[in-house]
């Protein structure tokens, strides 16, 4: 018996793979009784419990989600009763996409799971596996109240498996009632756990339950750790990891990964920094501030301290004549369109920072005195790192142009070894048609302005190689680590 995809899908930005969607507040009547929603913990026994047979709802595929009979329920494979999910996760080769992954969204109203303290499955696999996350909470609305627990280990064996619910009395109105996200290699970073031909895993039995022996509750921010660190006025740090941690039945404790929502944040002097329910931070004024944090009247583990260390040190504002500018990333411009400020090409690359191709979903927002934006990439832990316009069609055409510019800020001691590399290269991803290079030394890195920015303009006749400029594809910043913490603005080609 096999259940219909429905080919409705999510996009969700990926950490590794697996990111947390915050959302807005949902609309529910302060005087509508809890009575309201159906309070059945049931999610599938022998069928979907309280769903329609098109309860499934896959992830995007663009983002290499395989829609292609992946998921159906058999008669063949079962925990308990007749039947059970069995989920095919592809080969990392296979040209429909390589992960797996989807939620269970009840269809109506939603249920009121306020009874229950973990969500548990049973599950099995063709071999020992690694299932990359598991939760509920994910309906593709708001996914107010998401949980996801990472890489549980699968086995031959049938075996039961539990998610906490870190604050069950949030949980008047929940649609998302599992989600799963499973890949043929560790999609975490981790390396790969053997099963890279593809492989199968079997769900049973899946509900809501009153367990009562999940002991000793700690949530939890920043892993627990106590951070102190310095902040710009005007700047914003979010309140990540959020965390929230039990101890099982079994002994063995059980982390997750859960949305702000769950928690209550709370600043000691709010007008330095301020923190939202969100759990972002915005620093305000002078002086220094601890953000903590708890669930219900639980405090969470780990804290921030923030010192407001004044202005934002901006970089130099562009004065150039817009005709003689094409732009990929600068607030003085219109960009042309970017694929990516960071391709995240695991497992090789390291660096984090310049997530995404929006110039609002960058690492630093620091607005000018006057409200103005500017908009910063930050890049850390830097080996190597691209801006990719190879998606652009037709191709973005810079042969007009005579140099490159950008302003780097080196966040860090810079050592006489040190160095950052711009390759440019021509042509579409792996199907690159022309590439060269240029290679700023510590001491180009080390002439700066009063703000600590190096301004760099660089001939185009200076690379290396020979580039089909007619034909951008990607410009690299490399470092091979030799530097690992930069700023970077106003990254553009002209002609003057």
């Amino acid at each position: 018996m096999k259940n219909i995809i429905i080919k409705k899908f999510k996009s969700i930005f990926i950490s590794g793979l697996i990111v947390l969607s915050i959302g807005c507040e949902r609309d529910i009547a302060d005087d509508a009784p809890d009575a309201l929603f159906s309070s059945n913990g049931e999610v599938f026994t022998d069928i979907p419990v309280g769903l329609t047979d098109q309860f499934f709802e896959s992830f995007n595929p663009a983002e290499g989600y395989n829609t292609d009979d992946t998921f159906e329920v058999v008669d063949d494979e079962s925990f308990d009763g007749t039947s059970s999910i069995r989920i095919d996760v592809p080969s990392p080769d296979n040209p429909n996409g390589f992960l797996a992954g989807g939620i269970f969204r009840d269809r109506g109203e939603g249920r009121n799971l306020t009874g229950y303290d973990a969500l548990t499955f049973w599950a099995k696999a063709s071999t020992t596996a690694t299932l990359a996350s598991v939760g509920f909470g994910s309906d593709f609305e708001e996914d107010k109240f998401a949980v996801t627990r990472s890489n549980l280990q699968l086995t031959t064996n049938w075996t039961k498996y539990i998610i906490p619910i870190p604050d069950p009395s949030k949980l008047v109105q929940e649609r998302g009632l599992f989600s799963y996200i499973a890949a043929p290699f560790d999609v975490l970073g981790d390396g790969p756990n053997g099963n890279e031909i593809g492989w199968t895993m079997w769900i049973d039995e899946i509900r809501f339950e009153t367990l009562g022996t999940l002991g000793q509750p700690r949530p939890g921010i920043f892993n627990g750790s106590d951070i102190v660190t310095e902040a710009f006025t005007g700047s914003n740090i979010q309140v990540t990891p959020l965390t929230y941690t039990v101890n099982q039945p079994s002994g063995l404790n059980a982390t997750v990964n859960a949305t702000a929502n769950y928690f209550e944040f709370e600043s000691s002097d709010p007008a330095v920094a301020s923190v939202d329910s969100t759990g972002e931070i915005t620093v305000l004024g002078d002086g220094t501030t601890t953000i903590t944090a708890s669930i219900g009247n639980i405090a969470a583990e780990g804290s921030i301290e923030v010192t407001s260390i004044g202005p934002f040190p901006h970089a130099p504002v562009p004065t150039r004549d817009p005709a003689n500018v094409i732009s990929l990333f600068s607030d003085a411009y219109t960009n042309v369109p970017v694929r990516h400020y960071n391709g995240f090409f695991l497992p090789f690359q390291t660096t984090q920072g310049g997530a995404g191709s929006d110039p609002n979903n960058v690492d630093i927002q620091a607005p000018f005195s006057d409200g103005s934006p500017d908009n910063i990439i930050n890049y850390t832990a830097l080996n190597f790192v691209s801006i990719g316009t190879y998606e652009t069609v037709p191709l973005v055409d810079v042969s007009s142009m005579t140099t490159i510019h950008m302003d780097i800020n080196v966040r860090e001691a810079i050592d006489g070894g040190d160095f950052i590399r711009i390759l440019i290269e021509a042509g579409t991803g792996a199907g690159a048609t022309s590439a060269g290079d240029f290679t700023l030394n510590a001491a180009a890195l080390s002439n700066v302005n009063a703000d600590g920015w190096a301004t760099i303009d660089i001939p185009l006749s200076s690379f290396s190689g020979s580039i089909d400029f007619a034909n951008l594809g990607q410009v690299f910043f490399i470092s091979d680590a030799t530097v690992s913490d930069i700023w970077v603005d106003n990254v553009y080609f002209h002609n003057d």
